[in-house]
């Protein structure tokens, strides 16, 4: 869970129970924050951009229902711990601010 920082795009996959059955549904999006590092209350805000409307999952980073965390993408380097300005941006300005200049 090490990789997990601010302006990495993540996939989380969440297990869910309904009735007597189990799936996994993904949550696909962009780390705004880490907190607690990786102690027993650390957590990682996700926010996506889902029917034009802005969602913002918190996980903990010890949950039982998180099945796995698929690191996309991760940037090069950042100036910025915790992420909540991109709030205000729309997807094609947080992709030039956030992603990596090569």
């Amino acid at each position: 869970m090490k990789k997990i920082r601010p302006g990495a795009k993540v996939r989380v996959w969440e297990k869910i129970k309904e009735g007597d059955k189990e799936r996994q549904s993904a949550f696909e999006g962009l780390v705004l924050a880490r907190k607690h590092g990786n102690e027993s209350g650390g957590s990682f805000t996700v926010r996506a951009v889902l029917s034009e409307v802005g969602v913002e999952k918190v996980f903990p980073i010890n949950s039982p229902t998180i099945a796995k965390v698929d690191i996309l993408s991760s940037p090069k380097k950042l100036h910025k711990a915790k992420l909540y300005y991109v709030r205000d941006f729309s997807s094609k300005k947080i992709r030039e601010r956030v992603t990596s200049k090569k």
